[in-house]
């Protein structure tokens, strides 16, 4: 599967985000817990260079929680502060404002050193598409976006969100585009959503999912499906799943489109359980 994105928007979205970023103290890089790796702009380091970061892993309740941890450990260790939330229920919020804190600190112990007390912490969200942007930013308004457009260097139309009088959140998130490395990370991003399905080869893509599933969590294709192996006939999987959910034609027989796009949704409906598509050291 050969998916190509417009490099036209990544142009955009890059300069967008390198024009945002004199107005913020910190980069709030947001990537989808199940994938930690594979939804992360591989241009992110050159756009955002050493301005200060916070990893948030979020959809967290729809990954593995195990593997969660053994991220937020990785990161750690690479150097990198991270934290996995759930924006969708807005389980973690607090963690993001205490880390963020805790990254600022050195900073903002030279502004208190000088006599200057320090205003609230500017931050920007930056990520692929479908890993959570707007419900993070609506999350932490709480409903409530206030214009501060009386900061220095702010135009009058520039949208900050309040949150707990110590955070102001740039209401426009940076959408970087994805830049597949491989023909994997293609799929797994196809898997949690973050492609339009209109582009891709359904088939191709639940063929993958279930493979995915044979390796890593044999036991979901059992309980679902009654599946104890996947195999290389293709089309017999399918009947097999197609006849235990019952999803046939107006014929009689097995649906194999609908069949593909209910594996699909499984995967993505949490209906075969928490799943992690990245592992550590792979």
């Amino acid at each position: 599967m050969t998916i190509q994105w417009f490099p036209g928007h990544m142009a955009k979205a890059r300069r967008e985000v390198t024009e945002k970023l004199k107005l913020v103290d910190i980069v709030f890089e947001l990537v989808d817990a199940r994938l930690p790796l594979s939804s992360r702009n591989p241009m992110i380091d050159e756009v955002i260079h050493q301005k200060p970061r916070l990893l948030i892993l979020n959809k967290a309740d729809l990954a593995d929680d195990m593997e969660t941890k053994k991220w937020l450990r990785y990161f750690e260790e690479q150097g990198s502060r991270a934290v996995a939330i759930n924006s969708f229920e807005g389980k973690g919020m607090q963690t993001i404002l205490k880390a963020a804190k805790e990254i600022l600190e050195p900073k903002l112990a030279r502004m208190r050193s000088r006599g200057i007390r320090p205003g609230a912490i500017r931050a920007m969200i930056v990520g692929i598409p479908n890993v959570g942007k707007s419900t993070l930013i609506n999350r932490l308004a709480k409903k409530n976006i206030a214009k501060t457009g009386n900061m220095p260097g702010v135009t009058k139309a520039q949208q900050w969100i309040k949150y707990e009088k110590e955070l102001e959140l740039l209401d426009t998130p940076g959408i970087l585009w994805p830049k597949f490395e491989d023909k994997e990370a293609g799929y797994k991003l196809a898997l949690t959503g973050a492609i339009k399905d209109t582009i891709l080869v359904m088939e191709d893509l639940a063929v993958y999912g279930l493979r995915f599933l044979e390796e890593h969590y044999p036991n979901r294709l059992t309980e679902r499906y009654d599946l104890t192996t996947v195999g290389d006939d293709i089309m017999d999987v399918f009947n097999k799943i197609g006849a235990r959910r019952a999803v046939y034609t107006t014929g009689g027989e097995v649906d194999y489109d609908k069949v593909a796009e209910l594996v699909v949704r499984d995967i993505r409906s949490e209906l075969l359980g928490k799943v992690t598509f990245d592992f550590v050291g792979e």
